[in-house]
């Protein structure tokens, strides 16, 4: 992936504080590889704002709960996902973090088109989909007329 200049890699700095690169973790000038990290933590930028790089981060946990929690620490709330069968967990974290969207066994960039996508947070300033699609190119108009 091409990053723009001034984006957020956010890689480097992850592993300057702790992080261990799995897998790529390559820079050749704007140019990134794509990347595994693990042992990352809440507050490091890979997990608390949207990398425009192809980056993922693991952090290992014990707490479901506690993990859940974890998601609302960042300000950003496009989507969670999570790999599990567990209904309780799957309930726990559709209805406990601030975001747009929960994908369960599923990849995060995965979505339907007719059906409300993004804006919780600061991940955007509307939802995307057909209905908002619409919404956004109608022109309301009101008429009062009065015929005496």
């Amino acid at each position: 992936m091409t990053a723009q200049s001034g984006s957020n890699v956010g890689w480097p700095e992850a592993v300057s504080s702790g992080a261990q690169v799995l897998v790529g973790g390559q820079q050749w000038g704007t140019t990134y590889s794509p990347t595994i990290l693990v042992d990352t933590r809440a507050t490091m930028r890979v997990n608390c704002e949207e990398i425009l790089a192809p980056v993922v981060g693991g952090t290992p946990y014990e707490d479901v709960g506690k993990a859940i929690r974890g998601v609302d620490t960042s300000a950003y709330g496009l989507q969670a996902g999570t790999s599990t069968n567990d209904v309780c967990v799957i309930s726990k974290a559709f209805q406990e973090p601030e975001v747009g969207g929960l994908s369960v066994n599923e990849v995060l960039t995965w979505r339907i088109d007719h059906v409300p996508y993004g804006r919780v947070m600061q991940s955007g300033f509307r939802r995307e989909g057909i209905r908002y699609a619409i919404e956004e190119m109608t022109e309301l108009k009101m008429l009062m007329l009065h015929i005496g």
